[in-house]
Formats: C-alpha cells, sequence, structure tokens
C-alpha cells in the first residue's frame, strides 16, 4: 500500500499549493460563526450563529468561490493571517501548523474521512444557528464557550 502525501509535515503553510492548502480545511465552520468582539479588551467571542453561506448540514460554504463577493467581510485566510490570528481556534489546522503542532488524529487528512470531524463533536453540527433566524442585533447573548 502506497503511503499517503502527508504534505503538512514537508513544507510550511507559504509552500502549499492551492489545492493542498484547501485540503488543510477540516470542515469544522467554526470560521463562519459570527464573532463579536470586546473593545476594550479586544477579546473575540464566538457565537453559535454561521454565516448564510453555512450549510448546517454539510457545514461547507454554500458558495465558495463566490463567497467574498456574497459575504464581504468573510475573511480569505492566508498563511500570514493563520500566524497572526489569535482567535483562530485552537483545532483549526492552519493554526496548529501556523504554531509548529501536527494536525489531530481526527483530521480528514489523517483519518482518511471526512466526517471525523463530526463524529468527534469538533464541528458546528447540530450546534450552530442560522444567521437568517437570530436578529443579528442580539449576537451577545448567543456566544458559546462549547469548542476548545
Amino acid at each position: 500500500m502506497a503511503e499517503k502525501n502527508r504534505f503538512w509535515e514537508e513544507k510550511t503553510l507559504s509552500e502549499l499549493t492551492l489545492e493542498e492548502w484547501e485540503a488543510l480545511c477540516d470542515g469544522c465552520g467554526k470560521c463562519c460563526l459570527h464573532k463579536i468582539e470586546d473593545i476594550d479588551t479586544g477579546e473575540v467571542y464566538y457565537t453559535n450563529v454561521a454565516c448564510r453561506l453555512l450549510d448546517l448540514k454539510t457545514c461547507r460554504c454554500q458558495d465558495y468561490g463566490n463567497r467574498s463577493r456574497l459575504v464581504p467581510d468573510c475573511l480569505q485566510l492566508t498563511a500570514d493571517l493563520a500566524h497572526e490570528l489569535s482567535w483562530l481556534p485552537e483545532s483549526c489546522a492552519y493554526r496548529r501548523l501556523a504554531e509548529g503542532r501536527s494536525l489531530a488524529w481526527w483530521h480528514p487528512l489523517n483519518s482518511g474521512d471526512p466526517d471525523t470531524v463530526r463524529q468527534v463533536g469538533v464541528s458546528v453540527c447540530g450546534k450552530a444557528v442560522a444567521e437568517a433566524e437570530v436578529d443579528l442585533d442580539d449576537l451577545e447573548d448567543m456566544v458559546v464557550d462549547w469548542f476548545d
């Protein structure tokens, strides 16, 4: 049996091809949750409210190619940002690699199963609510701490 290409162990984030970069996303959907920032402390809090483009059943963007146009504040994660954004979840593959840690055992590139993320409870599937179902003025009431 051929050994898996473990490109993430051989390259830095900035050396990855686009295909490799995209493969690092575990599909948890956490980065697609609305976040609020405490203006006094700068601390960022996650809510359980998902971006309108996040499919809550698959935890994947419904229009990934056009997401920046359709949701102007959608962040395009880069290698530089992965090193800078302290609000990325501890479990995020980009953050883990930026910090010199390995991918979690449940990451699809390790497990070989894209559903492992849901099976171990790391994804927002079954935990998030659609943006259309809430008043975005009430985001402070939707802050969660059920991950990381």
